[in-house]
C-alpha cells in the first residue's frame, strides 16, 4: 500500500508530494479525517501519538494546550477530531510510515522509494 496524508491547501506538503514525484493515493485530511486504526498503527511504529501531534497548530495555542499535560489518549482524541494537530505530510509506503517535513524524512523518502521501488 502507498498513500499520503496531506492537507491540499498545505504548500510544503505539495512541494514534497512534486519533490519525491509521488503518483499514487492521496488523501486531504481535511476532508476525510486520518482512519483511526492507521493512526494507531503509526503512533505505534514512531512510538507515541505525541510524536505525531503538531504544536505548530494555529488551534495549539488558542485551545490553551500549550498549559496542560496532555496524556497519549488525549493526543490521539486532539489528532482524530482536529485535523491540524496531525503532523504531515505523512506517507505510508509497504506498511512502513513517515512523518513530517524535515529535510531528513523528505530524504528518507525518497531512498526508500528508490531501493523499494
Amino acid at each position: 500500500m502507498k498513500k499520503a496524508y496531506i492537507l491540499n491547501s498545505c504548500s510544503t506538503c505539495q512541494r514534497i508530494i512534486k519533490e519525491i514525484d509521488w503518483q499514487d493515493d492521496i488523501q486531504n485530511i481535511k476532508e476525510e479525517a486520518i482512519e483511526p486504526e492507521v493512526l494507531d498503527a503509526i503512533a505505534k511504529e514512531h512510538g507515541s501519538y505525541e510524536s505525531l501531534f503538531s504544536r505548530r497548530a494555529m488551534k495549539y495555542k488558542s485551545m490553551g494546550l500549550k498549559n496542560k499535560d496532555l496524556s497519549e489518549k488525549d493526543y490521539r482524541n486532539l489528532i482524530l477530531e482536529e485535523y491540524t494537530f496531525l503532523k504531515r505530510p505523512v506517507f505510508i509506503i509497504d506498511g512502513r510510515s513517515f512523518v513530517g517535513n524535515s529535510k531528513a524524512v523528505v530524504e528518507e523518502i525518497k531512498n526508500y522509494l528508490k531501493n523499494n521501488g
